[in-house]
């Protein structure tokens, strides 16, 4: 039987899959709407940020991408307490409410050419609320799929947050290369960029309304919030997960985020094929994430197969992007990300639930959403600007192969250091 923390008795079929759907439609459309942005950046840096220098703009578009992570960790606090605090709808409704309202900003703003700097600011406030929804929803998003389900399937439901994440990457692409291929460069430039973030849009009061029928379930213990005590009880797990955080947040927004701006601009790759890695590379999350989670379950230890993945995606770094800057054709080049993709973001499931289960139920939610968000403001939010930046600075196409090495190596040292529950301690938490 599956029970919800704080609700007395088992969960139906029906509550249990209202959950489930809740939660997974509704994480997809935050970090779509989130992550999106990153499809149109050429775009949108043109728009909103005009200069005479290409290169500038874009890097003017990918640093305002990166300033939605400055929000996270505020929203991580306030959201990720609101859950901990008055239950974990509460926290869910926040977050796609205000993922709601910047989307909609983005999609119905007037560029620089219009209003002039006004444009300028408004994006970046757009991008901020993104930022604070976005930083809110993992930890409620997380814990509400784990309280739903027994020890033996806690890897397997949490893992479906971070499918609804490949999911959300497949669709972005999907929709990123369709109007691509659909409509010609001046459409695009024009009006075109704008039609992922209207869908977007549509998409929010689904998710909405599938949150407000979720089963209500009151939190175990009330709390003020208080961000000095979370710090202070829980320094060890806090700290050991914020660089476990390197590896997937460099993975996921060098591999899948920036790769379309890589292949086009550094490697010359036509737009269409590029976007199509991004989207082959959200389908195999979404379907190797599950299964990872599944196998997870049936090992004692939270840890095993997040080793495993990280040692292979450390031995594949360094071959698979000299291949793709020494001549690998299009149709390899897919393979080869999409393969390294499968290795390197696969354990939302398992990594999840070892820092969760790390944490008393009325600190859950609060306390994994600020390790994630910490962790992805530090290492993945400005990655793409940073890579960016030093390919621009040393001429050397091999710089995200380097950058990934480097947070996989973080994370195996942190996620060795990380405190994990004995079955019996995790069964209770």
């Amino acid at each position: 039987m599956h029970t919800v923390a704080g609700k007395a008795g088992p969960l139906s079929r029906a509550e249990l899959g209202r959950i489930v759907a809740a939660i997974v439609i509704g994480n997809g459309f935050v970090a779509y709407d989130f992550t999106v942005y990153s499809f149109a950046a050429v775009a949108i840096g043109n728009l909103f940020f005009p200069s005479h220098d290409p290169a500038s703009s874009l890097l003017l578009s990918l640093a305002t991408f990166g300033a939605g992570f400055v929000m996270r960790p505020l929203g991580a606090i306030m959201i990720g307490h609101l859950a901990d605090s008055r239950g974990r709808k509460a926290g869910l409704t926040a977050s796609l409410t205000l993922m709601t309202l910047g989307t909609w900003l983005i999609a119905c703003l007037p560029g620089y050419a219009s209003i002039g700097p006004a444009a300028t600011v408004l994006m970046v406030l757009a991008r901020l609320m993104q930022g604070l929804a976005a930083g809110g929803e993992i930890g409620p998003a997380s814990a509400s799929l784990m309280e739903s389900a027994g020890y033996r399937h806690r890897c397997f439901m949490v893992s479906w947050r971070g499918a609804s994440q490949g999911a959300a990457a497949f669709a972005a692409a999907l929709v990123g290369a369709s109007t691509t291929a659909l409509l010609s460069p001046a459409a695009m430039h024009a009006w075109g960029w704008r039609i992922p973030f209207v869908l977007g849009g549509l998409i929010g009061p689904v998710g909405w309304y599938l949150r407000r029928r979720m089963p209500a379930a009151a939190p175990r213990q009330r709390t003020r919030l208080n961000p000095r005590r979370l710090f202070a009880e829980h320094t060890r797990p806090l700290v050991c997960g914020l660089l476990m955080m390197a590896a997937p947040s460099v993975s996921i927004y060098v591999t899948v985020f920036y790769m379309p701006a890589y292949l086009v601009r550094t490697l010359h790759r036509p737009p269409t094929i590029s976007l199509l890695t991004a989207c082959l590379s959200g389908f195999v999350i979404l379907v190797v994430t599950p299964l990872i989670g599944l196998a997870a379950d049936r090992l004692a230890s939270r840890k095993t197969l997040q080793y495993v993945s990280l040692v292979a995606s450390l031995a594949a770094a360094w071959p698979a992007f000299w291949a793709l800057t020494h001549g690998a054709g299009n149709l390899v080049s897919l393979v080869i990300i999409t393969a390294y993709v499968a290795l390197a973001v696969n354990n939302a499931g398992a990594g999840s639930v070892l820092m969760m289960e790390a944490f008393p139920a009325h600190r859950r939610a609060a306390g994994l959403s600020v390790i994630y968000s910490f962790g992805v403001v530090l290492f993945g939010g400005f990655s793409p600007f940073l890579v960016t930046w030093l390919i621009n600075r040393t001429g050397d196409p091999m710089v995200p192969a380097w950058y990934l090495m480097g947070a996989t190596a973080l994370t195996l040292a942190a996620l060795k250091a990380f405190p994990e529950r004995t079955e019996a301690d995790a069964r209770v938490a």
